[in-house]
């Protein structure tokens, strides 16, 4: 005789003759959406500082679209700018005058860069100098493809300057932005490069006098940012005013 095997206490009643169980509908769960901190795990952000958005970077956003994975330039960051601010009470930090021609072939561009300042590889720079002992004075370069064929067709260096303040006002941490220049000069084979000068007095990186400059070549944006501090109490000298001034002029394209 064939055992019968009794059903377990909570089974549900057998399905009825003749017709089929379906199987129960599957659990939907809804994705969870993924946090900051997920994120910044998977895709490492290209700025992790504490202080505000290079020229660079704000001419980016001004500029026609982009490709989404468009760069900004690197700024120091707090550690930096900690580390800086110690060493400014052991002695007045002093700028090295000599400079030194940077050539890079392969992305088209060259520049005078100081000799002290050495090459220090952050995410989002095409190529990057800092101050040795203040980060925070930085010299970055950033090559990234547009639709342009001349800088020309954006606008000229006036509307591109109030674009940049209005870019720079609209963060909660902008104290205040004044354009100091802006203007267009003639560099390699008749190429029109935009030079830029302004300040910027920030809650997150103080006084800062800013230089710029940018040109397009081969359908590809080429974007200067020299950032130097300029407070009451430590106000920009003429001689390291020249040198910057020397760099903003030097950079065009080979």
């Amino acid at each position: 005789m064939p055992l019968v095997v009794g059903c377990p206490r909570r089974c549900p009643p057998p399905s009825p003759a003749g017709r089929a169980q379906r199987p129960p509908p599957p659990h939907s769960v809804a994705p969870k959406r993924a946090s900051s901190s997920s994120s910044s795990s998977t895709t490492p952000p290209l700025l992790t500082t504490r202080r505000a958005a290079s020229a660079a970077s704000l001419l980016l956003a001004a500029l026609p679209p982009f490709p989404a994975s468009s760069p900004k330039l690197p700024v120091a960051s707090a550690k930096e700018d900690d580390e800086a601010e110690a060493r400014e009470g052991e002695g007045e930090l002093e700028l090295e005058l000599e400079l030194e021609r940077y050539t890079d072939r392969d992305e088209g561009f060259t520049l005078l860069k100081p000799v002290s300042w050495p090459k220090v590889e952050k995410a989002g720079a095409t190529a990057l100098f800092q101050q040795e002992g203040k980060g925070s004075n930085n010299i970055g370069i950033v090559v990234n493809p547009v639709r342009l064929s001349t800088l020309t067709e954006f606008g000229t260096p006036q509307f591109v300057a109030e674009r940049l303040i209005q870019a720079e006002k609209k963060k909660e941490s902008t104290k205040s932005a004044e354009v100091i220049s802006a203007e267009e000069r003639s560099g390699h084979d008749g190429l029109t490069v935009y030079e830029i000068e302004y300040l910027l007095d920030s809650t997150r990186g103080g006084m800062k006098r800013i230089f710029s400059a940018a040109f397009v070549a081969s359908r590809k944006l080429y974007l200067l940012n020299i950032a130097h501090s300029d407070s009451q109490e430590k106000p920009l000298d003429s001689q390291t005013r020249n040198v910057l001034e020397q760099v903003l002029h030097s950079f065009d394209s080979v």
